[in-house]
């Protein structure tokens, strides 16, 4: 009987989103392969998490999730580690506030990473073409999925006065939205009457639009998608946002909630223009396309169960795992 591959996995944090997403779900589907996982938070201290570096000697490889390495880190893995593993969702390149160029001593960790790794699997493709002219040898992409059987699918789309609106996020992606007023306003001018859901760490007020602030929480998120009828994912088109992969609007499709968004990004490539959803680019654009779902819940139905469909058949975790563990398999090898 062959021996079980050792994995030790590396995260900042096994509460974030990202490891929630993008590794913890995997865990299981990898035993049952024969990898032995171990995840390890990673210290901030440079010299804790160079004595947890050291421990990939009694691995068969490492998968580094999300963090780049600093020159230390770098020093502290060489020799130690067979195969390096790098996952990433998000353009780590780049700092929120600066979203239009990366920063450089993010740029140089980044590269750093890449360079290093046997594999990289990217969130992407745009994040996939990054890595490569980064210097990446082995880039493939796996989207961010999620349990499409948390997200009970929307069942009625009676007409509703008001249209309940619905985004869901973080305190420092709403900040995403700021460059949205314009639009927000002509909502609260628009002859459909709406009423914003924000589900967040953090509130939104909108002047003369009705906005419903909930914190957001793991048990409850599901709940409220379903008691709203559409879901909303503004975003300004950068270097940085077009790096995000879209997992609100994922959310949105498995809670059978018709999306409008826009065009920003991999938010193009899941919102099917009048199969999925509506784009919006303009605040005229945006007021036309909620009055139109206000007005055809016909519509509304049909764009949600094929946006259910979508993410049951693409994104739902057992849809990804053979292709992550295949992936993972290959690189221990």
């Amino acid at each position: 009987m062959a021996k079980p591959k050792r994995l030790l996995i590396l995260t900042r944090d096994r509460t974030n989103a990202a490891f929630r997403q993008r590794v913890e779900p995997f865990l299981a589907p990898l035993a049952a392969r024969g990898i032995e996982t171990q995840v390890v938070e990673m210290a901030k201290s440079p010299w804790e998490r160079s004595r947890q570096m050291r421990r990939a000697h009694d691995f068969d490889g490492v998968l580094l999730q999300r963090k780049t390495l600093a020159l230390w880190d770098k020093w502290s893995l060489r020799g130690a580690v067979r195969r390096l593993i790098y996952d990433f969702d998000d353009a780590v390149m780049y700092q929120a506030r600066t979203p239009e160029e990366p920063h450089p001593a993010r740029l140089r960790r980044f590269c750093r990473t890449v360079q290093r790794a046997h594999l990289v699997i990217a969130g992407n493709g745009l994040l996939a073409d990054r890595a490569r002219k980064s210097g990446g040898r082995h880039v493939e992409v796996v989207p961010t999925g999620l349990d499409t059987s948390r997200f009970p699918p929307k069942k009625a789309y009676s007409a509703h006065n008001p249209l309940r609106l619905v985004w869901v996020g973080s305190a420092s992606t709403l900040k995403q939205l700021a460059p949205f007023h314009d639009m927000f306003e002509a909502l609260a001018q628009a002859r459909t009457k709406v009423v914003l859901r924000i589900i967040a760490d953090a509130s939104l007020e909108v002047p003369g639009l009705a906005v419903e602030n909930v914190p957001w929480m793991l048990q409850t998120e599901s709940h409220l998608l379903a008691e709203s009828d559409v879901g909303i994912a503004p975003l300004p088109d950068t270097p940085y946002t077009r790096g995000k992969c879209g997992f609100k609007v994922l959310q949105y499709m498995a809670a059978g909630l018709p999306v409008i968004t826009s065009p920003v990004g991999v938010n193009a490539e899941y919102v099917t223009p009048e199969k999925t959803g509506l784009w919006a680019r303009s605040p005229k654009e945006w007021v036309e396309a909620v009055e139109r779902l206000a007005a055809d819940t016909r519509l509304r139905e049909r764009l949600g169960h094929k946006g259910r469909e979508r993410a049951v058949k693409e994104f739902d975790f057992k849809a990804l795992a053979p292709r992550v563990c295949e992936l993972i398999e290959q690189a221990l090898a």
